[in-house]
């Protein structure tokens, strides 16, 4: 039976804008006919990656998202004597290993880049090293192939160096939690063990608007101009208790890592600690958001995953917002426990408005 480890977290947002859209506005949903704030998944699981805890206690572990793997093998080689133009031919060869390049933009420098962000472990980075050294020795004859005539050798080729380079498991935790996709090698897609909802508000929300003036120091009232402000403009921002759901697939963080139990309950530790302290910080310059959550439920069983959001389904509308989105949690989560006689085999809960339980009890 597959070993769920799941989270609920409420987590109050004071005025800000973390996770805006294409035209920087405060994302949202509908959720209950009415409207939300939102904070997508993908910006969670980056604040998760990128947070100071999660970096130091799995540094090393930690995998890359990137489009620039050519541009670092590129600067290997030519650190270690190749000519840069040698260096870029082999770099190409490298990325192709990753996906396809992206096309070359005759208004800038020929920059070595796949056309999407790839996801690599840092074991993956370390061979498509040793696979650029060979091939620029020529222990690995590309260079001098007809690319017209020998295009299935090509094939050949780029498919053996994949199988060298290319993992379905290994040591990088972020890839084993998040999984990823290769466009251009699907064999070695991984799927995530960790699957993160995107949060929205407990009640019902919308933005403001921020009106704002820039003022010039050394505009002065005698200028021709007054004493004005010298530009103005307008943003967004809202505030809200947010609903976080987060689970984890115990067997298969514990597959994506190569079976290395060690490294898996470490970074299990290490979710515990990032999930109710990170968040995405878009615009935290202007308002310095750095929340926190109020209220954190763990639990462990073999029941299947199960996402307490209908908690919320109709707005909460009592104040205080935090104390009375405890409530109706709990609550939610005790009728449908009861309703489907899933009890998890152990929950635990830290309550900061209670104050009950703490983050050392959630490890």
């Amino acid at each position: 039976m597959t070993t769920f480890l799941q989270f609920h977290l409420l987590t109050s947002y004071p005025p800000s804008n973390p996770n805006r859209d294409k035209e920087g506005r405060q994302k949202t949903a509908r959720f209950g006919g009415t409207p939300r704030l939102r904070v997508s998944s993908q910006s969670l699981k980056r604040a998760i990656r990128m947070s100071a805890n999660f970096q130091a206690t799995l540094g090393g572990c930690l995998g890359d998202r990137t489009r620039k793997v050519g541009e670092v093998v590129e600067a290997h080689l030519v650190a270690g004597g190749a000519t840069p133009a040698d260096a870029k031919l082999t770099a190409k060869e490298v990325s192709n290993i990753f996906g396809k390049l992206q096309d070359v933009d005759t208004s800038d420098t020929d920059r070595v880049r796949t056309k999407q962000v790839v996801f690599i472990s840092p074991q993956e980075r370390a061979r498509a090293l040793e696979v650029a050294d060979r091939i620029h020795s020529g222990e690995i004859n590309i260079h001098k192939m007809d690319k017209g005539k020998d295009a299935k050798a090509l094939r050949d080729i780029a498919k053996e160096l994949r199988k060298e380079v290319l993992a379905t498991a290994d040591g990088a935790v972020d890839i084993a939690m998040f999984g990823r996709m290769l466009a251009g090698a699907t064999e070695y897609n991984r799927e995530g063990a960790v699957q993160i909802s995107h949060a929205i508000t407990t009640h019902t929300a919308v933005s403001e608007d921020d009106f704002f003036a820039a003022m010039d120091d050394l505009q002065t009232p005698g200028d021709p101009e007054g004493a004005g402000a010298a530009f103005i403009d307008d943003a967004e921002f809202g505030s809200g208790v947010f609903y976080i759901y987060a689970c984890v697939d115990l067997d298969l963080l514990l597959r994506n890592l190569d079976g290395d139990a060690a490294l898996a309950a470490k970074s299990v530790e290490a979710l515990i600690q990032a999930l109710p302290t990170a968040a995405p910080s878009g615009k935290a310059g202007s308002y310095a958001h750095h929340p926190r959550a109020g209220y954190m439920r763990m639990e462990v069983g073999g029941h299947a995953p199960f996402n307490l959001s209908g908690a919320f389904s109709k707005p909460i509308s009592k104040q205080p917002l935090m104390e009375s989105s405890i409530e109706a949690i709990e609550d939610h989560a005790r009728r449908n426990e009861a309703a489907y006689g899933m009890s998890p085999e152990a929950t635990v809960v830290m309550n900061v408005q209670a104050g009950s339980g703490t983050l050392a009890d959630l490890k």
